[in-house]
């Protein structure tokens, strides 16, 4: 989104100097005749000066408008394939950023104990590895446990299910009613093919390669990223020029405080939707109510499409048990802590870092997600954010920042 911004930028000021700045005619050669006229003092010839015409000099900038905005069109058009492309590649050095900025205060605490910067970003990183690793472990375990129980609701799932299809083909049958179907359709043969489980492993048995592939890299890249964090500050700085190596400075540092802030208010809200799910769950008997609350709590965070994702654990977790009124109950407690989190506690401790309205939430969700997906809807805050930041330190690009602030 930046790089189309500075795209643009850059053309219309290539079309502001070639306007503004004309280049200037070249000096007639003295003619010799106007000078021996002078000399005699005769009346010199006067030289003839042909003036454009203000059609022609608004064809021309007419012209130069079309030519810019087709660059306009073509860069925007590639830097939105590039990242439609790279879009693996992105997700995983854009993911290590922000883990190098959860892990950054750890290692600055370890660096107070004398302990080399390479070292306590070892530390860190084996820290974080650890963590992930046990929280798969219990997540695989808890779901593992409740693929075994699931037999034990077979009868009211299928009993379900079979209300649903009965639905279904009530619905299908009054639409075949007043929407009869032809001749030909009625006598037409559907072939279906069948696919086994194998099929499936081996047409996504690349695709999920490459994501292994790409995960592996992310330890490696949070432990370069701290142990050579001065230097690479320090060095993109250096990349601007003399005069805007200040502005360069202290933009890095309000992204990085923001993105910190960031990731340390969600931690802080998800843990406060953590402990009130667990609390409500246990109160209403739903089986692993502790499980159940970490993970709906967390995907409450999501902004808008949070309460929808958080409400299905609950449910599929008390399936063999569900009724009318559990459903409704479920619902209304998660999307009253939704409401309270986005409302109360999202303006309280991140609204001050952020300043982003809700449209420009919204539409960075919309844009991000379509481009990568539900880590695009996870990553749309920090990049809109950081966006906003860099709009707002250069002069041509402040509206832009005006118009995604509050």
């Amino acid at each position: 989104m930046f790089g189309i911004l500075w795209l643009r930028v850059t053309i219309s000021k290539m079309s502001d100097q070639l306007l503004d700045n004309p280049k200037p005619a070249r000096k007639r050669a003295e003619d010799p005749d106007t000078g021996a006229n002078a000399a005699d003092g005769s009346t010199p010839v006067a030289e003839v000066i042909i003036n454009r015409s203000r059609g022609a000099e608004r064809e021309r900038r007419r012209i130069q408008h079309l030519q810019a905005t087709a660059l306009l069109i073509i860069a925007s058009a590639t830097v939105l394939t590039l990242i439609y492309v790279a879009k693996l590649l992105l997700v995983v050095i854009l993911l290590s950023i922000l883990f190098s900025f959860v892990l950054a205060p750890i290692v600055d605490m370890l660096t107070r104990f004398n302990l080399p910067r390479a070292v306590g970003a070892l530390l860190s990183v084996s820290m974080l590895v650890l963590a992930l690793g046990a929280a798969s472990y219990l997540s695989y375990s808890r779901a593992l446990a409740f693929m075994y129980e699931v037999p034990k609701y077979k009868a009211r799932i299928q009993a379900l299910g079979a209300k649903i299809r009965e639905q279904a083909q009530e619905i299908q049958q009054t639409t075949e009613t007043m929407l009869p179907s032809s001749a030909e359709d009625r006598n037409a043969v559907t072939v279906k093919q069948s696919s086994s489980w194998t099929d499936m492993v081996s047409k996504n048995a690349s695709s999920v390669s490459e994501l292994v592939l790409a995960v592996t890299f992310i330890p490696f890249l949070v432990f370069f990223m701290l142990s050579w964090q001065d230097h690479v500050r320090s060095s993109s700085v250096m990349l601007f020029s003399m005069e805007n190596r200040n502005t360069a400075y202290v933009m890095l540092g309000l992204i990085a405080r923001m993105i910190r802030s960031f990731i340390v208010g969600n931690f802080i809200i998800g843990v406060f939707l953590s402990a009130c799910s667990i609390a409500l769950f246990g109160l209403m008997g739903l089986p692993y109510f502790y499980f159940l609350g970490v993970i709906s709590g967390f995907l409450s965070l999501i902004p808008y499409l949070g309460v929808m994702f958080a409400v299905i654990p609950p449910l599929i977790a008390d399936l063999g048990h569900l009724t009318t009124g559990i459903f409704l109950l479920v619902v209304c407690l998660v999307m009253g802590l939704h409401l309270i989190a986005m409302n109360v506690l999202y303006p309280k401790i991140l609204g001050k870092r952020l300043q982003l309205n809700p449209l420009a939430v919204t539409l960075a969700l919309l844009f991000w997600g379509w481009l990568w997906g539900a880590m695009g809807l996870i990553l749309a805050v920090p990049i809109t954010g950081a966006c906003k930041i860099i709009c707002d330190h250069i002069e041509r690009l402040r509206p832009y920042g005006a118009w995604l602030g509050e």
